[in-house]
């Protein structure tokens, strides 16, 4: 796996620049590499981020954006004004998580 530089420490990532270590991550991290992507964090941000960290050492895998509104409660509406564009990727990257199976 690659290492890369991020905030001042090697970081692993994949091929795809996704970290690879769940363990590596913290908020600091996550704020770096929403910078990296364009995205200043609030805490609305935060939120389904925070969600994403939780939800993936139980099931293994990132949630796609639908667990996300379902049991999250996040609406996808939202998540698509906060992360334009591919949000379940990008909030993926920032959580320091693989990326989503799935979009949806």
């Amino acid at each position: 796996m690659p290492t890369t530089m991020i905030a001042g420490r090697p970081i692993d990532v994949n091929d795809e620049g996704f970290l690879s270590s769940y363990d590596q991550w913290d908020e600091k991290l996550g704020a770096e590499l929403a910078k990296l992507i364009g995205i200043d964090m609030t805490e609305a941000h935060w939120a389904p981020i925070r969600f994403l960290r939780s939800d993936y050492p139980a099931r293994g895998e990132t949630a796609t954006l639908r667990r996300a509104s379902t049991v999250g409660g996040f609406a996808i509406k939202d998540l698509f004004e906060l992360f334009p564009g591919k949000p379940a990727k990008k909030m993926a990257y920032i959580a320091g998580l693989p990326k989503p199976k799935g979009c949806v």
